[in-house]
């Protein structure tokens, strides 16, 4: 399934599924416009439906709506749309939707879809027996139009990205995968790599064993590590080449994984050299990390607290499957708003990460991911006036204070040599500031040991 980063996101299903409040709020994410195609066709001709099929009758009304669809959903800008209940039974409107758009089915039990509309003035919710056939005949077209289901806002945003819960079962032509990974959970395709760290060198690597040509389909299984490596080497790979993630780790589960973002990291920084490149299909199983060991969970909880925090939740408090699909959704949805950091949305994903950053390249990599982004956290939270000490529990680590300011200089979110850091006004309220050198240096000083 192709993601929604240039198509529509359209919503289907019944009438009294909720499609119109559901598109609203989806769209108030992801800052797209939002296109209601009932409201639309009633602005339009200044009548309203009900109206229209005493005029039109329903032949006729079906003919205003295709035309009016199928020109929303042609348009060049992506929105979301919220279709009309019997919107799917035009043949031409189906078209359109395979064309144009991810669209994403609204699901409603056919009893409290009626207990919503009995008493309007719907010209097909008059009669409860005629509603409930009406519903069957339309419930095999919706079926075979949706490209996913969805009954809230983050499964729609997370279909929109084509990210999906379920049992991790890698279909392709070659699997990158961790080599550990690989021994806990058999995974493998007739050609499969396995791979330890990213860098040039095992890019370089990979990409010479790669037996595959453009139309070829790479697998990544493993941490951010794997999928970030497997990423670039898909992006680069004859200039580009199809790819999907099975993130391994709650880091991958609930951030690395997600948004498009390969890299490979060089001596003098992590991440420096990469691109963006979105994969067709995340497949998210929580079963995955039951063989996750404690310090890995811990690198995971670190990025959870960060999403809580831009997010203003507490999702490191919830069921561990509901906290991965909180978090994945949020950033589904900063990804959506903008998919390659060309607005400055996106920018605060780096929360805590301008430090943490910084101190992994000074450690040689050795300091562990999540462990680096705790520390960046609590010196951002500390910058910002806020605590959450509670939360974090970090210790100073013992890393070359010089090499970790020179790199922290080096930070993608620099401009004409000013630090610029993702603060918090308060929870759920970030802001990027360039902030004094100084201050920058004392926190980053805070989080090294003697």
């Amino acid at each position: 399934m192709a993601t929604a980063l240039d198509r529509h996101i359209a919503l289907i299903g019944f009438m009294g599924a909720g499609k119109s409040t559901l598109g609203f709020d989806v769209a108030s994410r992801i800052d797209r416009p939002f296109v209601d195609l009932d409201r639309e066709i009633e602005r339009g001709l200044q009548r309203s439906i009900p109206e229209l099929f005493r005029e039109e009758g329903e032949a006729g009304f079906r003919v205003i709506e295709a035309g009016r669809t199928v020109h929303a959903l042609c348009r060049e800008r992506p929105a979301v749309l919220a279709l009309g209940g019997g919107a799917v039974e035009t043949p031409g409107i189906r078209k359109a939707l395979q064309e144009n758009a991810i669209t994403v089915l609204v699901d409603v039990e056919v009893g409290r879809a009626w207990e919503r509309v009995r008493r309007s003035a719907r010209p097909l919710a008059q009669d409860e027996e005629e509603f409930r056939a009406l519903y069957e005949r339309r419930r095999v077209l919706y079926e075979e139009a949706a490209d996913a289901r969805a009954r809230d806002a983050d499964d729609v945003v997370l279909a929109a990205l084509g990210i999906r819960f379920g049992v991790a079962e890698p279909a392709g032509d070659v699997l990158i995968v961790d080599e550990r990974v690989r021994e806990l959970h058999g995974f493998g395709l007739d050609q499969t790599i396995a791979v330890r760290e990213k860098t040039l060198a095992e890019a370089e690597r990979v990409w010479r064993e790669l037996r595959i040509g453009r139309d070829g389909t790479i697998v990544a299984a493993g941490g951010g590590t794997t999928t970030d490596l497997a990423g670039f080497v898909a992006a680069s790979y004859m200039r580009g080449v199809r790819w999907s993630a099975v993130p391994t780790t709650l880091v991958g589960q609930v951030d690395a994984a997600i948004g498009g973002k390969t890299a490979v990291d060089l001596p003098e920084g992590k991440n420096l050299v990469g691109a963006f490149h979105y994969p067709d299909a995340v497949v998210i199983d929580p079963a995955l990390l039951a063989t996750l060991p404690e310090q890995e969970r811990r690198n995971g909880l670190a990025e959870v607290v960060k999403i809580g925090l831009l997010a203003g939740r507490s999702v490191w408090e919830l069921e561990e499957a509901e906290t991965i699909r909180a978090c994945a959704a949020f950033k589904a949805s900063i990804c959506l708003a903008d998919p390659y950091e060309q607005k400055g949305r996106r920018e605060i994903l780096n929360l805590g990460h301008t430090f943490g950053h910084a101190l992994e390249a000074a450690s040689d990599y050795e300091l562990p991911h999540g462990e680096a982004v705790a520390l960046g956290l609590s010196a951002a939270l500390r910058l910002s006036g806020l605590g959450m000490a509670d939360v974090l529990d970090v210790h100073p680590v013992r890393v070359d204070r010089e090499r970790a300011w020179a790199a922290l200089q080096r930070d993608k979110k620099a401009r004409d040599g000013k630090i610029r850091l993702v603060l918090l006004e308060e929870l759920g309220r970030p802001v990027v500031r360039e902030v004094d050198p100084g201050d920058v240096r004392l926190a980053l000083d805070e989080l090294i040991a003697d």
